[in-house]
């Protein structure tokens, strides 16, 4: 049994990434399937209940209990209860429940004939619009901390992220990315499946609004942000007359909603805010984050 123990302790470390301080970094399905935890998390729903399980690691889970339904499905932003504790506490949660596997209904949406195609999955798309650093994942994914050669003023953008699973790490620790606007504001992109949907947590512009409501998924699924961005106005001295504005849906519902932002956010590579048009970047904070099927229009 201890040799048998030895040897699962080996594969699992030779399978993922570890992150100092972070524990294990599960980058894909294949190799977060090996934890028997990740099966088990995620959510669960009848008609009048939503639940969603997020595993702690070493068998032990917090199940996050909704009533009326999962956030965006249901659940009227009023009662929500949670519970920690392995296997045989979390399933008194959820007995009588379906395990659900939601996907945004703007998954794989095709681009318009007037888009201009960041990444498609093609080598020639990474040359052709990233600077150069942006690599691909063995799986053909862009990975993280990327900044497009492409700049934009007013616009629409579309992407697909994928959030490693990190049982161990907690908060801004757990699969930690960001999507800068003219890499100036950014939409946080982390792991916040269950948390309470502040600004430092998925969806939310940190120091400016927490999303309407935390449309985080389960780690490992796929998952998009639409954004309609109108770019801060500045008269000829150079003085803002208008604050950025940003429409924001996270797996096709809204979570900002004409939200003016007052002021850029620190960490993208654009110093300062000013009339000129800036480009879409992708914040590396350590954490194997993916994207796929990236696209903009101007307006």
């Amino acid at each position: 049994m201890k040799m048998f123990a030895s040897a699962l302790v080996v594969t699992l470390i030779a399978s993922c990434a570890w992150a100092a301080g972070k524990g294990p970094a599960y980058a894909t399905l294949e190799e977060a399937q090996q934890d028997p935890d990740f099966a088990y998390q995620g959510e669960y729903a009848n008609d009048d209940i939503g639940v969603q399980v997020i595993a702690l690691s070493g068998g032990q889970f917090r199940a996050v209990k909704y009533q009326g339904g999962l956030p965006g499905a249901g659940w009227d932003g009023s009662d929500k209860t949670s519970v920690e504790g392995d296997r045989d506490a979390i399933n008194k949660v959820i007995e009588g429940l379906e395990k659900q596997n939601r996907k945004s209904p703007t998954l794989e949406a095709a681009p318009p004939k007037s888009a201009i195609v960041l990444f498609d999955g093609s080598e020639e798309s990474v040359k052709e619009h990233w600077k150069p650093g942006a690599k691909l994942s063995d799986d053909g994914f862009l990975m993280q901390g990327i900044t497009s050669i492409d700049t934009f003023q007013d616009f629409h953008l579309h992407v697909e992220f994928r959030l490693p699973y990190m049982p161990e790490a907690r908060g801004q620790a757990r699969g930690n990315s960001g999507l800068y606007l003219q890499g100036r504001y950014e939409v946080q992109m982390l792991d916040s499946f269950g948390l309470e949907g502040k600004d430092n947590e998925c969806g939310g512009i940190y120091k400016a609004a927490p999303p309407q409501v935390n449309m985080a998924l389960p780690p490992l699924t796929w998952q998009t942000y639409d954004v309609d961005f109108t770019a801060a106005k500045f008269n000829d001295s150079g003085e803002k007359t208008a604050h950025a504005v940003v429409t924001v849906r996270h797996n096709g519902v809204v979570i900002h909603d004409k939200l003016e932002i007052p002021a850029k956010t620190p960490g993208g590579p654009v110093a300062t805010e000013s009339a000129e048009p800036g480009p879409v970047f992708l914040q590396n904070h350590g954490d194997p984050v993916r994207y796929r099927n990236i696209w903009a229009t101007r307006k």
